[in-house]
């Protein structure tokens, strides 16, 4: 598959709609994660509408709510729009609640459609990969950086593996139990 000028543009404007916005614990700039979310979920065979999707993942959630999701779909197309709002756990703000957004995400999840699944454990693996290095650069330290802590941080990305692989276990998915599963065993000392 090759990318084209949408893909282009889609990362334009991911970096725009970013700009100034960094990684919770390191303080990467957040295009950092974009990119890394779009790169793991072409290295699992996502189409092009699945890596825009990846590269605006968190678009809705963290830069404008619903009015940035109407937008998406009118520059990239209603199809990626409907992928961007599947990986979005809250189109309002103030967002609700930590736990209860998280909750509702994952009874959604289960229902999914396999472009969101796919976007959703690339972006996953692409955080628990950078939980793992920050825990090792900082220690518990990082857990203050989470609203749901330590303990409902592990639990949240084992439920999400947990539904993925309830609704069809692949060679991403698989890759993403193995990483909190990592995760898991570090933060419990047995690593």
């Amino acid at each position: 598959m090759q990318l084209t000028a949408r893909f282009n543009d889609a990362l334009q404007y991911a970096v725009q709609l970013h700009a100034g916005q960094a990684r919770k614990v390191g303080g990467e700039p957040y295009a950092a994660h974009l990119l890394g979310v779009a790169s793991i979920a072409l290295d699992y065979g996502a189409d092009e509408d699945e890596a825009i999707a990846a590269l605006l993942h968190d678009a809705i959630e963290d830069q404008g709510g619903a009015a940035v999701g109407e937008e998406i779909g009118r520059r990239f197309s209603p199809g990626v729009a409907a992928i961007v709002r599947g990986c979005t756990d809250s189109d309002t703000m103030p967002k609700p609640p930590w736990q209860e957004r998280k909750e509702a995400f994952l009874a959604r999840l289960e229902h999914a459609s396999p472009s969101v699944r796919l976007v959703v454990a690339a972006d996953k693996l692409h955080n628990v990969r950078s939980l793992l290095r920050d825990y090792r650069r900082y220690g518990e330290a990082i857990w203050r950086h989470f609203k749901g802590g330590r303990e409902k941080t592990l639990w949240y990305y084992r439920a999400v593996v947990e539904i993925l692989k309830k609704t069809g276990t692949t060679p991403l998915v698989e890759e993403l139990d193995r990483t909190v599963a990592e995760l898991e065993q570090i933060v419990a000392g047995e690593k």
